[in-house]
């Protein structure tokens, strides 16, 4: 790869999975100043040249979302005011992905908001992994590159796994029954979904378990843990019904909230997360919680983009 036609810079999300990114390709991490002044404003100052280059921009939304945001969004005009060539956001987390739709009156879609910010202020191309709805690549008119976690996941997974064990992969609701079935089949296991009530937001009881998990290891999968409501009331329903082991895969570890209190003392004897969010330094260690790099798919990513070569083909 040719360093003098790619840069790479990140704001202040998750520095070390940019910098995970960066020793995969054999680059050097772009210099860029991303600071705040004292009243809150975000200040970008670009260390390097940009001028007619193939930039990338790694920032994920997480928390402190609306900071990230802002960050993202003040890089992109930092650069395109440079002259780069093309700027490609990688956004491994897509932050608001939630709201994707109106579930009441006189409610936003502010996925569609981000992504019409993100377009307008520049950004030519998006790279995200495990969108929460396919359907929010819809809603840019640039190129969206939806990368799925599973093959990481799945590796994690195997890890744990005794030779012959009886699986069945478990979705912690009816939305996730595609991701859940999609597991299951290279697994060579069976299906079961919780069947879940939601009173209000980050509040939910799962009711039932349909599918048979008796005697089994479960493996509960998603693309979201966030307050952990919905997947600890999950594992433990499915403990409840005999399952031998539950163990539970999920991309995005928002973790919020009392979620890992709830995950310290549930039926999960394991959670395999990746690293599109960054654990916060102040948790300490967790015994239930393992995290996967997924560094090295996003780096092929980017490096087939730059390249022009298929990106799809990744997951043949």
């Amino acid at each position: 790869m040719n360093n003098n036609i790619i840069k790479i810079f990140t704001g202040n999300a998750n520095t070390a999975l940019a910098q995970k990114i960066c020793d995969y390709l054999d680059l050097e991490l772009g210099r860029a100043e991303v600071r705040q002044f004292s009243d809150g404003e975000t200040s970008v100052e670009l260390g390097e040249n940009v001028r007619g280059m193939d930039v990338f921009l790694i920032q994920s939304t997480c928390a402190p979302a609306n900071t990230n945001l802002m960050e993202l969004l003040i890089l992109i005009d930092a650069v395109k005011r440079a002259s780069a060539k093309r700027i490609t956001v990688v956004t491994p987390y897509y932050g608001y992905s939630r709201q994707d739709r109106k579930v009441r009156p006189r409610s936003p879609i502010t996925a569609k908001l981000i992504a019409d910010l993100l377009s307008t202020t520049g950004s030519q191309r998006l790279l995200c992994v495990d969108l929460h709805a396919g359907q929010i690549q819809g809603f840019f008119d640039i190129p969206v590159d939806n990368l799925y976690a599973m093959p990481v996941l799945l590796d994690g997974i195997r890890e744990r796994l005794d030779r012959d064990e009886p699986l069945v992969v478990v979705s912690p609701d009816a939305g996730g029954v595609e991701r859940a079935r999609a597991f299951a089949k290279r697994m060579h296991a069976g299906l079961a979904i919780a069947d879940k009530r939601r009173e209000r937001a980050n509040v939910s009881e799962v009711m039932h378990i349909v599918g048979d998990v008796r005697d089994k290891t479960a493996i509960i999968v998603d693309d979201i843990v966030d307050t952990a409501g919905s997947l600890t009331q999950t594992a433990d329903a499915v403990q409840d019904m005999g399952a031998r082991r539950v163990l539970g895969a999920i991309t995005h570890p928002v973790l919020s909230g009392p979620a890992l209190k709830r995950i310290e003392e549930s039926s999960l004897e394991q959670l395999i997360v990746t690293d599109t969010i960054p654990m916060r330094a102040q948790d300490g260690p967790l015994e239930k919680i393992s995290v996967s790099t997924i560094s090295h798919l996003l780096g092929e990513a980017i490096r087939r983009i730059h390249n022009e070569e298929s990106v799809s083909s990744l997951f043949v």
